[in-house]
């Protein structure tokens, strides 16, 4: 591919219009669906970082807070990805079958039983946010001083419910530029409110971490407002109509039997992550704080492999659809080829310049210290990791949600809870055994996906 043709290809991914991804170059078609999914995945990133940025200047306990919360907050995020990896597989499946009525059907229905589930998560969380951070390992200082943050973002999931399933509905459909600037207009409202609600700004009072919370929430409420509009207006490939918003059984039950296996797998992943963070937290906060710091910037920097994960997952899904099964596996090779030389390059990065890269978000010489440890062994499984990230979203795109549910608990419960706190507290290791086990486990992961993938029998999915 010449560089004009790419810089032509980049140009009209991030362009808002149709596009049939069941036909032409996969190249093509993988750079123009995983441009706008990589800057998508970024935006929601920076709502974190952005965050820990502004939070870490309050003290080490409100690092930790964030922490502790966010690890929760997995649960919700496996929820609501879950239920997206259902959805967009649904939507994708339709779109390649070129069935637009059912696609939009698909995203009432989607929508429909994520507010249901939203609302009850809700309740429980204001009710409970107190009992999350004990839960988590908090201590009474930290929890009287963080609370009001957890209840907030707990309070408010649906916000993050419906922002990811929106996005999974246009990603589906093939409209990935949507749902990128949806998220560049949330983030540019959080990044202006978090500094004047946390420290405040003339008769703003200074709200601390409370503020963070409302700002995250704020701005992450106008990029649903602002994707529901999409939709209502019928500016992308899917269009909601007013009469066709009722409850249909049918579909609301493939979605629930699809997002099973999609919440499933991210839960497992979850609670093995809860669990790690509960062993970290033996070695006290500032253990907590430096891995907090880490898993951010790893969050960050790995979320264009996302970007390609789910570029592939649309594509898999919609030449299914079409009835090109040998196109959707070429995509997903491709796409982990790309995927593998991203992550290989920032690995060396991190081993590079981790010091500075901690010391980017706080001046604390233990928790930079424990920061660096976390993204330097951590990221030592990077180049088989790659693999794993994008073909377990093609499973998913294929409505195959159960193989990747599989091996996430052999992985992640078979393995590196009781490799980590056998590293960690048996061998004497401390943290360094729980990254460790990180590293260990998500190879491991990767090796079956490969195997299982180059069988096949996701091919043979009907949804």
């Amino acid at each position: 591919m010449s560089l004009k043709k790419i810089i032509n290809t980049i140009k009209s991914s991030i362009q808002v219009k149709d596009h049939d991804f069941t036909q032409g170059d996969l190249k093509t078609a993988i750079i123009m669906l995983s441009i706008p999914m990589m800057l998508e995945q970024i935006m929601e990133s920076i709502f974190a970082v952005v965050d820990i940025y502004f939070v870490s200047k309050i003290s080490i306990n409100a690092i930790a807070t964030v922490g502790l919360t966010e690890t929760f907050m997995f649960i919700i995020y496996s929820l609501a990805i879950g239920l997206s990896a259902g959805t967009t597989a649904l939507i994708a499946r339709r779109t390649g079958e070129k069935d637009k009525k059912g696609a939009s059907n698909v995203a009432v229905q989607a929508i429909l039983l994520s507010a249901i589930v939203a609302i009850f998560v809700g309740v429980l969380g204001y009710i409970y946010a107190e009992d999350v951070l004990r839960l988590m390992g908090g201590d009474e200082e930290l929890i009287r001083e963080g609370v009001s943050y957890t209840r907030i973002l707990l309070s408010f999931n649906i916000i993050i419910f419906l922002l990811y399933l929106l996005n999974a509905i246009f990603r589906g459909a093939g409209d990935a530029a949507i749902a990128m600037y949806s998220l560049i207009f949330a983030n540019t409202i959080n990044i202006i409110l978090d500094p004047i609600l946390i420290f405040g700004l003339g008769p703003i009072p200074e709200l601390g971490i409370k503020g963070a919370a409302i700002a995250t929430c704020i701005g992450r409420g106008f990029g649903v407002l602002l994707q529901l509009y999409i939709l209502l207006k019928g500016s992308s490939a899917i269009k909601l109509i007013y009469n066709d918003i009722k409850l249909d059984l049918k579909v609301i039950f493939e979605l629930v039997k699809l997002s099973i296996g999609g919440i499933s797998q991210y839960i497992i992943a979850t609670f093995s992550w809860i669990f790690l963070v509960r062993i970290v937290s033996q070695f006290g906060n500032t253990a907590v704080a430096g891995y907090t710091v880490a898993f951010r910037v790893i969050v960050f920097t790995i979320l264009p492999s996302w970007g390609l994960a789910n570029a592939v997952a649309t594509l898999v899904g919609q030449n299914l659809g079409a009835g090109k099964p040998e196109r959707a596996e070429k995509s997903a090779w491709i796409a982990s080829f790309y995927n593998a030389i991203f992550l290989v390059s920032v690995s060396i990065i991190f081993w590079i310049f981790a010091p500075s890269i901690i010391g980017f978000f706080t001046d604390e010489a233990g928790v930079v210290l424990e920061g660096v440890k976390a993204l330097r062994i951590i990221t030592l499984g990077y180049i088989v990791f790659s693999y794993g990230m994008v073909l377990g979203n093609a499973f998913n795109g294929a409505g195959d949600t159960m193989t990747p549910t599989i091996t996430n608990f052999i992985a992640f419960w078979l393995i590196e809870i009781p490799l980590a706190y056998f590293l960690a507290v048996t061998m004497g290791y401390g943290s360094e055994g729980v990254y460790a086990s990180i590293a260990i486990s998500e190879a491991f992961l990767a090796l079956m996906l490969i195997y299982l993938f180059r069988r096949g029998k996701w091919k043979l999915k009907k949804i």
